[in-house]
């Protein structure tokens, strides 16, 4: 309250009545108020409290003026309001010191009537005086009431109470806008006091937990939120008034009366004060964000899905493996889908059936191929008996798995009681309209259960997975196709050849990276030649897939071809060009022919490149002619030297024509070895060629060795693991045919050489120990012979050759091939090249650079093939 100086007395004026019950008014008035706050009247009227009231915010003051109109005392108060200490303004007239000059002659008479002892209440403006420290000369407008009183002499005084009005006016307008804020907020408003006990709530918090605003007095934090929680906002609510620290969106959990949905709300603190400074409790701002909150959640689930199709579009399908497929789904799934999962495939799809049984009831077998789980190593049992990875099984006509796998169709398995898993989705696996596999989602119990928006989920990631893998089994299906037709097109087993060691090597791409290998073009040959000689051919198809492979196939069997004809060397890689450029146009070699001659406006798609080494060893020369077609050079390995690279001219690729191709003919010494390859043996990202070329050079520093573990070095040593192409490798070690197993004879051009040629050759099979061959060899040397003098020019050689086949050779310097032609009944001759076709086990004519050379072929005694009788041969002429 307001200081009233002790020196002032009742007045005895008749108003003093009036007063009184203005008196007694106010004092139920606030009777009436404490009663509203639980405090009896007379309770409050002796309560002592430290100032905090409403006169904290109102300036109020008072002050006693004397019989002779000056103020003789001065409360405090009126030093804050005015700013003039008490020592200085006792003893000062008020009109003369706070009224501007314009009003004091009617301020004098106000107090001369006021010193009459008339009670007066008004509106004044009034200055500070200059001087006053602060104010310095400002004016104000203050409500006065001037109270006769007397002093205790009996003269005439009075007492002064004085309001800042405009400081009330402030507070009022104030009060009004804080009273409808607090009202008409959308918010939910509180006060609590220090004991955390509600003051007052607004009208928003009482529609939400019901009731009126009045029904929330007095009541707590434990009255509204679960225990837990209720003890988290108490602490939060001590922290806030010891400290004055404000909390911002502090989230709160809780329930409303009449519903069982758990709320949200986000809420504010700050520490409320009194006008002198003083904590009277906390203001409670909340909003309920529990759609918020929904909608925040329905946000980070789809983010959440999102991020896993973006993490699974870039890790599925990175390979052509089936299980390596299904393995990277479950990779992208657990955990952070699903806590366990397994896939299962049908088992006729991993085998390469084209169409997976079962589709009809679902109950088709399946293997299991991926399983994974953040929680246990168990196999998984979320829907039957435990199936371990690679198991094949099938399930039951009427569980859901195979209601699945029949309806296309996800289906929700619930979890056993007593089990780990909650909830399962069993999600087909469908590509291109074809279920393909069962992929099962589980999570475990304590986890939350799977929800519309998880079953559209499991359905995209089955779905994505789903075509990576009947991609892979395209693949597959494609690739092992490719493989089987290139299998089928290399030599099988270990070649044989006469005077030759041979061991190879083949290794498709990725063969060693345990990424699925795609086949390529190259190839190797070994082709048996006429005269115990040999081809040896190795060639590299430009390209990868079933197109080069293709490819390869067809210029194998060219070669092939070509071989048989005898051609040399040159002239075989000239006749594989123009078939190579033949592959790629429409109209065969010949088209090609032509169409080289224009500008070439084909797509580069179908011209078929590659590239051949030929070479044709002579046996009985230790003599190897080479040509060379683009490819890498032969490398030789004489005995008890280093390796070397052979200087062969590389020529140009097969496929693009224009330029003819070089020999280069070499002496091979006795023990020496060739090798033949392809440039994935020696080439990768990581090794230049040059590099490679050496590395490869450097591993044949023992030729001795077995050839098969010299193949097994070179690819154990160099780096044949990079998998970005094909390797093939032949290697051939000479072995001359030895002298002893070449009769070789001149004949001069006369008919007594033909007698003579049948005693040389039974003379030299006597001595090799061929007695079995001595009469069909005679009779057939007889026929060559003849003919060499009939048809034939120049002089006659003779040539048996001993290997693993007896080989006669008859050569002249005629360049007119013999013609086998079937004779008549009634023809006396033309029956010799028959005769010799039917006792020989192969014959033919090649070209030779002086004339040309017959030669005819006999297996020795004791081997698969039997001898044909002379006497049937002959009586099955006629």
């Amino acid at each position: 309250m307001s200081e009233i100086p002790a020196k002032a007395t009742e007045s005895e004026d008749p108003s003093e009545g009036a007063r009184a019950m203005a008196t007694d008014g106010l004092a139920s008035a606030v009777g009436g108020a404490l009663a509203a706050d639980g405090v009896q009247p007379g309770d409050a009227m002796w309560q002592s409290s430290p100032p905090g009231s409403i006169y904290d915010y109102i300036k109020v003051a008072s002050f006693s003026i004397g019989p002779d109109g000056l103020v003789d005392q001065w409360s405090l108060r009126a030093e804050h309001l005015f700013g003039i200490p008490a020592d200085r303004a006792v003893g000062m007239d008020p009109i003369e010191t706070f009224i501007d000059p314009r009003h004091r002659e009617r301020g004098m008479r106000k107090m001369a009537e006021i010193l009459d002892g008339r009670e007066w209440t008004g509106v004044v403006p009034f200055r500070m005086p200059k001087g006053v420290e602060g104010e310095c000369g400002s004016e104000g407008l203050a409500e006065v009431y001037v109270m006769p009183t007397r002093t205790e002499d009996g003269e005439k005084a009075a007492v002064c109470i004085v309001v800042d009005v405009r400081t009330l006016r402030s507070i009022e307008t104030d009060l009004a806008a804080s009273q409808a804020i607090f009202s008409q907020s959308p918010f939910g408003f509180l006060l609590i006091d220090p004991d955390l006990r509600v003051r007052r709530v607004n009208q928003r918090f009482a529609s939400i937990f019901g009731g009126s605003p009045d029904d929330h007095r007095g009541k707590g934090v434990h009255d509204y939120l679960q225990r837990g929680e209720a003890e988290r906002v108490a602490a939060t609510l001590r922290r806030v008034l010891e400290t004055g620290s404000s909390i911002t969106d502090m989230h709160v959990t809780g329930f409303v009366p009449g519903s069982d949905e758990r709320r949200h709300w986000s809420v504010n603190l700050y520490r409320v004060h009194s006008g002198s400074g003083r904590p009277i409790g906390v203001a409670w701002l909340g909003i309920d964000i529990t759609a918020r909150r929904a909608a925040a959640r329905e946000a980070a689930a789809a983010r959440r899905n999102l991020a896993l199709l973006n993490e699974a579009g870039a890790r599925i399908g990175n390979s052509l493996d089936l299980e390596t497929t299904a393995r990277q789904l479950l990779d992208v799934v657990v955990p952070g889908f699903c806590d366990l999962a397994t896939v299962d495939l049908y088992q006729g799809l991993l085998v390469g059936d084209e169409t997976p049984p079962g589709l009809a009831d679902g109950s088709g077998e399946l293997r299991r191929v991926a399983f994974a789980s953040a929680v246990s190593d168990a196999p998984f049992a979320g829907t039957g008996v435990p199936v371990a990875v690679g198991a094949v099984h099938h399930y039951p006509f009427n569980s859901p798995c195979a209601d699945a796998l029949r309806t296309a169709r996800p289906q929700t398995v619930p979890g056993e009681d007593g089990g780990l898993v909650q909830s399962t989705l069993a999600v087909p696996m469908v590509a291109h309209d074809t279920v393909v596999g069962l992929v099962q989602f589980a999570r475990t119990k304590g986890s939350e259960p799977f929800g519309d928006r998880d079953r559209d989920l499991a359905v995209e990631l089955a779905a994505r997975a789903a075509v990576c893998i009947d991609n892979a089994r395209l693949y597959r299906r494609e690739h092992e196709r490719a493989l089987i037709l290139q299998r089928s097109l290399l030599p099988p087993g270990d070649p044989e050849a006469s005077g030759l060691d041979i061991a190879c090597r083949y290794l498709p791409g990725n063969a060693n990276t345990g990424r699925p290998s795609e086949v390529g073009g190259d190839w190797f040959d070994v082709i048996e030649l006429p005269g115990h000689r040999t081809a040896l051919v190795v060639g590299d198809v430009m390209g990868r897939g079933l197109r080069a492979a293709v490819a390869m196939g067809e210029l194998r069997t060219a070669v092939r071809t070509l071989a048989q004809l005898d051609l040399e060397p040159a002239e075989v890689l000239s006749q594989l060009d123009e078939i190579a450029r033949g592959l790629g146009a429409p109209g065969g070699v010949q088209q090609a022919t032509r169409a080289a001659r224009r500008p070439r406006e084909a797509d580069l798609s179908e011209v078929y490149l590659a590239t051949c080494v030929y070479a044709v060893y002579d046996s009985v020369t230790r003599r190897c002619t080479f040509a060379n077609a683009g490819h890498l050079p032969p490398v030789l390995v004489e005995p008890g030297e280093s390796a070397l690279m052979l200087d062969v001219p590389p020529g140009l690729p097969l496929g693009v024509g224009g330029e003819p191709f070089e020999e280069v003919e070499v002496e091979l010494p006795e023990g020496a070895l060739l090798a033949l390859y392809t440039d994935g043996l020696v080439e990768s990202r990581d090794h230049p060629l040059d590099e490679g070329l050496q590395a490869f050079v450097s591993t044949l520093s023992d030729p001795t060795q077995p050839l098969e573990d010299v193949c097994d070095h070179v690819l154990n040593t160099l780096d044949t693991h990079h998998g970005e192409d094909d390797i093939a490798l032949l290697m051939a070690r000479v072995q001359g045919l030895p002298t002893e197993s070449v009769g070789d004879w001149t004949l001069p051009r006369e008919p007594r050489s033909v007698g003579r040629a049948r005693e040389y050759a039974r003379a030299q099979l006597l001595s090799w120990d061929m007695e079995p061959l001595v009469d069909t060899t005679e009779l057939l040397v007889s026929e060559l012979v003849t003919n060499a003098l009939r048809y034939g020019e120049g002089e006659i050689r003779l040539r048996l050759l001993l290997d693993r086949t007896l080989v006669c050779e008859v050569w002249d310097s005629g360049l007119v091939q013999p013609r086998r032609r079937r004779a008549r009944d009634t023809d006396e001759g033309g029956r010799g090249l028959q005769l010799v076709g039917l006792l020989s086990a192969a014959w033919g004519s090649r070209r030779t650079p002086r004339g040309k050379t017959v030669w005819f072929e006999l297996p020795l005694p004791g081997g698969e093939t039997s001898l044909t009788d002379p006497a049937e041969a002959l009586l099955s002429l006629f």
